[in-house]
């Protein structure tokens, strides 16, 4: 089995060369005009798509603040279940969970590294 350490330093060259490649890319699509051409037409295109959006969100008032209200219960309620379900894990007890159709739901465990 390889050293955690290794493994790291690995992930880390990577990065690093697909941030060289991107760069790469991005200076080749900077010299093409017709790239260049397009982008701008495109932001032009989103402004304009953005204030049609603000228009009709306008009208629908209501209807975003109901929105924001099921998103903020939403996220509470997975918090909720996210830590039952790691409480229980924690215990050794089973956990079962089925939707509407019968699909049976596992709980999924992430570990990530965060630089200190």
């Amino acid at each position: 089995m390889q050293d955690i350490q290794e493994i790291f330093n690995r992930v880390q060259e990577v990065k690093k060369k697909q941030k060289e490649i991107r760069a790469a890319y991005k200076d080749a699509l900077s010299s093409a005009s017709e790239y260049v051409e397009l982008t701008e037409k495109l932001k032009t295109m989103r402004e304009r798509k953005k204030q049609i959006e603000t228009t009709v969100k306008n009208d629908f008032a209501g209807e975003f603040t109901k929105l924001e209200d099921l998103q903020i219960d939403l996220a509470s309620d997975m918090e909720m279940l996210s830590d039952l379900a790691f409480a229980k894990m924690v215990k050794g007890e089973a956990i079962e969970i089925k939707d509407q159709y019968d699909n049976a739901y596992e709980p999924v465990v992430v570990v990530r590294f965060k630089k200190t």
